[in-house]
Parts: C-alpha cells; structure tokens; sequence
C-alpha cells in the first residue's frame, strides 16, 4: 500500500477591516451573505479570512482562481469540491483567531482545533466514553487540561471524518488522551478494526491552541504546509 501524505494547512484569522474587505472579494454570494449575519464583526472578519484562506489554499490544488472555487454540501453541511476534477478531500476547521486545513487527495479526512481555555469535569462526563474520562481522572491536576483537549479534538476530528455529526454519539468510540501517548483511535462500536484501520495526528499550531487530524485508513504522514497566503 502506497504512503499517503496528508497536507495540514494554518492560517491566522486575525485581520484589519481593510484586509477583510478585499478578501470579501474571492467569496461567493452565499458566502458574503453568511459573513453578513454575524452580529460581531470579529467574528464576521474571521470567517472571511477563514473562507478565503479555504478558497485560495484549494485554488492551488486546482491551478485556478479562488473566485472559481465552487462548493456542494452534503446532508450534514461538509463542503466538497462541485467540479470535474480530480479528487481532492478537504476539511476545514477554525478557533479563535486559529484557522487549520487538512487536504488529502486519496479519502475522506477530519480536522478540529481548539483554543485551550478551562474545562470543568462535568464537560468531559457530558462528552466522553466511560474509558476517557477515567483515563482522564488518573492525570495530575496540571495536565488535565492537555488532556481534556487531546480527548475533544481528536473526537471531533474522527466524527468530521466520519461526516456523521451529531447523529454519532461520543461516547460510541474511545481515543487516546494523555500527553505523551500517541494519538489513536482506540475502539468505534461497529468497527472492530478501527484500532488498526485508523490515523489520528496531533499539532500545536499556536501557543494554547491544539489540533487533531483524523483519517479512516493507515500508512498516512502529515505534511505541515506554508501558510503565509495573506
């Protein structure tokens, strides 16, 4: 089986009015309208970052301009590709001021990121299986928040994979989560395999800011790409 290599693209959202307006321009209709109901323009300037940098990051998979980039989404909302080109599978994740791509051109892919803030034991019990937040008790104090946002990025990771959303419950599978431990997919109901069918990747894009990449297949590597489209 041939190694796949998966490109992990991240991007900053963090933009002037100026800079907003112009990358405005590469959006589509929809798009703009979307931008437009954000009630606080930060959010509203990160979204046009995010989905320019989307735009003109897929523009060069496909040698076009990013205004001719056009968008199908399936039932639970995940973009794909609407052209006659080769297969190019893409994910797109944003936090803060922190935006991450993940593209592979072989299957379906999932990325999150997170800014790491405080998180009580009742988030983990509400979000976890059983196994995680038991692995996630036996840590020190000062490592359990590492530790919690191993667990939700990688989660959020597979289930965008999966492109089931919240139809999928979390506790359903169990991933790895305690630093120092490599990041895996450690059971899915109805996937007996999934432990060695599975690749889950960890990246720290920024400082207090964590990611996850997950991919349903093996013999895959990631690629941290160049980032500086702004």
């Amino acid at each position: 089986m041939d190694h796949e290599t998966i490109d992990l693209w991240t991007w900053s959202l963090a933009v002037e009015d100026d800079a907003a307006a112009r990358l405005t321009e590469i959006l589509s209709e929809d798009e703009i309208v979307r931008a437009r109901n954000f009630v606080f323009e930060k959010h509203r300037r990160r979204f046009v970052a995010a989905r320019a940098g989307l735009r003109r990051i897929l523009a060069d998979y496909r040698e076009c301009s990013p205004d001719e980039i056009r968008f199908r989404y399936g039932a639970e909302g995940k973009p794909a590709l609407d052209d006659d080109g080769a297969p190019l599978f893409f994910n797109l994740s944003h936090s803060g001021d922190m935006a991450a791509l993940a593209v592979s051109r072989t299957g379906d892919i999932g990325i999150d990121v997170e800014l790491m803030v405080p998180m009580t034991e009742d988030v983990a019990r509400r979000f976890f299986s059983p196994t995680e937040c038991a692995a996630l008790n036996t840590l020190p104090m000062s490592a359990r928040t590492r530790g919690f946002f191993q667990c939700w990025t990688r989660k959020e990771a597979v289930i965008k994979a999966i492109g089931g959303g919240l139809s999928i419950p979390l506790d359903s599978f169990d991933v790895s989560l305690s630093p120092g431990e490599p990041p895996r997919l450690l059971r899915r109901e109805g996937e007996p395999d999934a432990a060695e069918r599975w690749s889950l990747f960890h990246f720290e894009p920024a400082e207090a800011c964590m990611g996850a990449v997950a991919v349903p297949r093996r013999q895959c590597g990631l690629v941290l790409k160049s980032s500086t489209w702004l």
